[in-house]
């Protein structure tokens, strides 16, 4: 053969006699088959085979099938971000004419995208109170769909009493479906709380460096098998192997991220709760937190994210300062990631107006403890 063909059917060789401990990174999207015999086709790789790329290669699928088994999940399906993962779930489990509960204090994009890309297409969604509970059943009708759990909430962390949501839905046939990104998927047992699909911005604690993008979604029943399947195929969701391969890595460290950003969390949070500057504390694990009680009857630990509402004294241009003087905790979106993160929300508008402009939340990363501590009294010594 010339050269230059040799070049592009030289065959990769699997290597004899290594042994490595991290997880190796095959890349790809044309799958090539020994025969027109053995052909196939479709998204069930896990049951048939490979087939294509965009399917997943063998990295996706250990990172999906490590995901599921973490989770206890029939099935998970990667995504390129959390978000997507929300839009696959809305797609999958609704239709024209259907009707959507959404908690009026979950992640926000969750929300326009329910009213904006669900809405054109003739999808009702319908706003309640995270902390209604048993009395969800009440805004129930004949053409419920599906509904979105969020606990904590996003920003206002509102613990929801999801078994009494998951009763009163099942006793109707409607799905529930939680962003459990919190929890990382560990932290609260969705499946083990009758939950249907656990969606996860894997952006967050699994990947757990603020170095890539990757969601997932998490069916319990081979129904949302198949219908998550069959529209994740049709809408053409694949995901990069690097992505999967740094997610990889970040699994194995998560339970020590995890507990060390626990510690330090609770130790910033106590510390704040005691400033006078500080009107409330948003944590769940502290007992003054409303929810307080069924986080503690429902989660088996906190995460690294909280809010604190300041005092009433503080103009909202006082706490946009207050961030602008912090030092290591960097102003960013997201969180879950080993550096500490600091945000204010001025215009958030799914709180209490009293509270406009009050609002900051923090993400505790792998920093000591007593230089967060420093780093946030300097900066609260500023406001005067």
């Amino acid at each position: 053969m010339d050269w230059r063909t040799r070049l592009l059917h030289a065959k990769p060789e699997l290597p004899e006699n290594f042994e490595s401990l991290a997880s190796a990174t095959y890349r790809g999207s044309t799958v090539v088959f020994p025969s027109m015999e053995g052909l196939r086709d479709g998204w069930r790789q896990s049951e048939i085979g490979y087939s294509y790329g965009i399917y997943g290669t063998p990295t996706a699928m250990e990172l999906a099938a490590r995901i599921a088994a973490m989770e206890g999940a029939r099935h998970t399906f990667l995504t390129p971000s959390g978000m997507s993962a929300i839009a696959l779930v809305d797609l999958a489990f609704t239709k024209a004419g259907d009707h959507v509960l959404i908690p009026v204090q979950a992640y926000g994009p969750n929300v326009e995208a329910a009213k904006n890309l669900l809405g054109r297409y003739g999808v009702e969604t319908e706003l309640y109170d995270a902390t209604i509970g048993g009395g969800i059943a009440s805004l129930i009708r004949e053409n419920t769909a599906l509904i979105w759990c969020e606990s904590p909430s996003s920003i206002t962390m509102e613990v929801q009493d999801v078994p009494a949501i998951v009763k009163a839905a099942h006793a109707r046939g409607v799905v529930v479906a939680i962003d459990n990104t919190y929890a990382a998927g560990v932290l609260f047992d969705a499946f083990a709380h009758g939950v249907d699909v656990s969606v996860q911005a894997l952006t967050k604690y699994v990947g757990g460096h603020s170095d890539l993008l990757l969601g997932s979604v998490s069916v319990a029943t081979e129904d949302g098998y198949e219908r998550v399947g069959n529209t994740r195929r049709m809408l053409g969701l694949s995901v990069s192997p690097d992505e999967c391969s740094l997610a990889l890595r970040g699994l194995q460290t998560l339970a020590v991220r995890l507990e060390r950003m626990e510690d330090s969390t609770l130790e910033i949070a106590k510390w704040l709760a005691e400033r006078s500057e500080i009107d409330v504390v948003l944590h769940p694990a502290l007992p003054s937190c409303p929810g307080h009680e069924i986080w503690k009857r429902d989660f088996t630990g906190s995460a690294s994210v909280f809010s604190v509402l300041f005092s009433p004294r503080y103009s909202p241009e006082q706490v946009n300062a207050f961030v602008d003087h912090l030092s290591l905790f960097k102003i960013g979106w997201s969180w879950g990631g080993v550096n500490s993160l600091a945000m204010a929300y001025p215009t958030l508008t799914r709180i209490d107006a009293n509270h406009h402009g009050r609002i900051v939340r923090l993400n505790i990363g792998l920093e000591a403890p007593v230089d967060l501590i420093a780093d946030l009294e300097r900066s609260l010594s500023l406001l005067g």
